[in-house]
């Protein structure tokens, strides 16, 4: 795990009342982390992902997810290492969303 995805895995998602998994094989992916109840994957995004292959690959990826019904969301490393009460904020209010 990356320093930001050990960051998201200790001080939100591990005491999370919904059950997180990390490193969940889906399909072929492995994503960040996965929520079975809410049907929703976390993506935390790397200098790479701006890459314009990675870009591409990444909307692929994120359109397969979703045919399997799964909401994604994504967030820069940067907004975890910046704004990690947004990035923990909306990670919620999307529980919220797919549960309620």
């Amino acid at each position: 795990m990356t320093a930001q995805e050990r960051k998201l895995w200790n001080l939100f998602l591990k005491d999370y009342p919904k059950r997180f998994l990390r490193q969940k094989v889906i399909d072929r992916f492995i994503v960040d982390f996965y929520c079975a109840s809410a049907k929703l994957v976390i993506e935390l995004d790397g200098g790479q992902h701006f890459e314009e292959d990675t870009v591409a690959y990444d909307s692929e990826r994120t359109t397969i997810l979703e045919g399997f019904g799964l909401g994604v969301i994504r967030f820069t490393n940067f907004e975890v290492d910046t704004n990690f009460d947004t990035v923990c904020r909306r990670i919620h209010a999307e529980i919220v969303k797919r549960n309620y």
